[in-house]
């Protein structure tokens, strides 16, 4: 690494400012990282260390104000004084800012005590070595590298290593092991056979995690382009059970006379990077930038993906004759959703209700090729799913795993044909979302009724007839046969 190779005017700017301040400046962590494997970054983390016989506190904050001052318009700064903090965001980069510091921790917190401390003491409280990487920005040593740990061979054999013994790095922090496992599917790394047994040993320790902390490495391995390679480590590193032990349930096989199902944990990884994939596939409408989906559904369809089969322990049944069922699944794990999100942390929200209704839907679309495709099945799935439903069948194609071609290609073909019944009868009939063109007030005005349970029937009726074909979806066929029902009811 050289000096040209980060020739970046920003960091130039931040280490002018430091030497003007007398302040020792490295940039630190994931920037630097991210540098080396030529991935896109906009988070800079900068540290910033006292010369010797230098008090001052709060150096991070002390540069931080002088570079957003250097920079003018343009430039917004943050300031965290109870922390020691402070951010500049200057366009798309967004400038960390701190002074170097050690910390210690009490066994029944992560919370650290932090003091200042040296670059080596900052660098030794990092989570990983290819997080520790530091370049120096003053201008005497702009570009010199510093690699105390070894992060850069790491990097090159995909490790993921811990700076210190692992058993002191997540006993003190035990959110790292979840981080562990996040940068591995990220990055398409392998955790250090020494990092690999410390997590196991010290799984217990994710007890003191909070879960908002947990969500947030979760959405994050989700995000990841196979988020299985997660799960999977998740498992065998003995977390899976303490971050969602709903999923844990989901795994392995029970024979009953010669005859056993799927392992549906393993077949919900596979639809899961299925999901991935597809998205991939049709990343015009759902792109990425640094991690981050630009569209909240690539994620929460992930999630979908996720939890589509979560209720099939409870409804997992014996039949000789059939052998293993897992009726209404579907509808027993939409049910579960509210539950596993409020515990996890999870938005408790419109995207909620996206994966309920995902999971409740999921074998709708299956059930419609299994039996004759009819427009007023496809209409209800139409009207229920509504601007979900590209989603829905995006998932719904995931959701095929069969070792067997023939019968893969048999569903993928007939799903065609539900996808062109679809189109055909939005087209003619405008069914998704919509409304029953009379509305409530309308009938209490013209059978002059009050508000009762009525009204909602005959709402009710008409929204039927139109999902069945029975009437167009059109307000005068929909006021006659509103009008002909209520004449049978003996109400006009």
């Amino acid at each position: 690494m050289n000096e040209q190779t980060i020739d970046n005017s920003t960091l130039r700017l931040v280490g002018e400012q430091a030497d003007i301040l007398g302040l020792d400046c490295y940039v630190i962590g994931g920037w630097v990282r991210d540098l080396v494997l030529h991935r896109p970054s906009t988070d800079i983390d900068i540290v910033c260390v006292h010369r010797e016989g230098d008090e001052r506190p709060h150096i991070g904050i002390l540069l931080a104000e002088a570079v957003a001052k250097r920079i003018g318009r343009g430039a917004h700064l943050s300031v965290f004084k109870t922390y020691g903090t402070a951010q500049v965001k200057r366009k798309e980069l967004e400038l960390e800012f701190v002074g170097a510091r050690r910390e210690s921790y009490r066994r029944d917190s992560r919370n650290p005590i932090v003091e200042d401390g040296t670059l080596q003491e900052d660098q030794n409280r990092r989570d990983f070595t290819i997080n520790a990487m530091a370049i120096c920005l003053n201008h005497d040593r702009y570009g010199e590298w510093l690699d105390p740990f070894g992060g850069m061979d790491d990097l090159e054999r995909c490790i993921i290593r811990t700076p210190l013994a692992p058993d002191i790095t997540f006993s003190d922090d035990p959110l790292r092991m979840m981080r562990a496992v996040r940068f591995a599917t990220q990055l398409g790394f392998n955790l250090h056979p020494d990092t690999f047994d410390a997590i196991v040993r010290n799984a217990k320790r994710m007890e003191i995690i909070t879960r908002e902390r947990i969500a947030e490495e979760l959405n994050k391995i989700m995000l990841s382009r196979r988020p299985s390679e997660g799960w999977l480590l998740l498992d065998k590193t003995g977390l899976l059970p303490l971050v969602m032990p709903e999923l844990a349930a989901l795994k392995g096989v029970e024979v009953k006379e010669g005859r056993g199902h799927k392992d549906v944990f393993l077949h919900t990884l596979k639809v899961l990077d299925n999901v991935a994939e597809l998205q991939r596939a049709n990343s015009e409408q759902s792109q990425m930038v640094n991690g981050k989906s630009s569209n909240d559904k690539y994620l929460w369809l992930r999630w979908a993906a996720l939890l589509h089969d979560i209720g099939k322990p409870k409804t997992k049944v014996y039949d000789p004759q059939s052998g293993w069922t897992f009726r209404n699944h579907n509808f027993i794990g939409a049910k579960m959703i509210p539950r596993i999100f409020a515990k996890m942390k999870l938005p408790q929200n419109e995207k909620m209700d996206y994966v309920r209704k995902m999971v409740d839907l999921h074998m709708r679309p299956i059930n419609l090729i299994e039996d004759t495709v009819t427009d007023s099945a496809v209409r209800r799935l139409l009207f229920e799913a509504g601007d979900d439903i590209d989603d829905l069948m995006l998932l719904c194609d995931a959701d095929i795993t069969s070792r067997n071609e023939e019968k893969v290609n048999r569903y993928h073909r007939n799903y065609q044909l539900v996808r062109q019944k679809m189109v055909e009868l939005e087209e003619r009939d405008r069914i998704r979302n919509f409304q029953p063109p009379v509305k409530g007030d309308e009938i209490m005005q013209l059978l002059h009724l009050e508000p009762c349970a009525v009204v909602g029937e005959l709402k009710a009726a008409i929204k039927d007839a139109i999902l069945d074909g029975v009437i167009p979806n059109e307000y005068e066929p929909a006021k006659a046969y509103m009008l002909q029902l209520a004449k049978e009811k003996g109400l006009c």
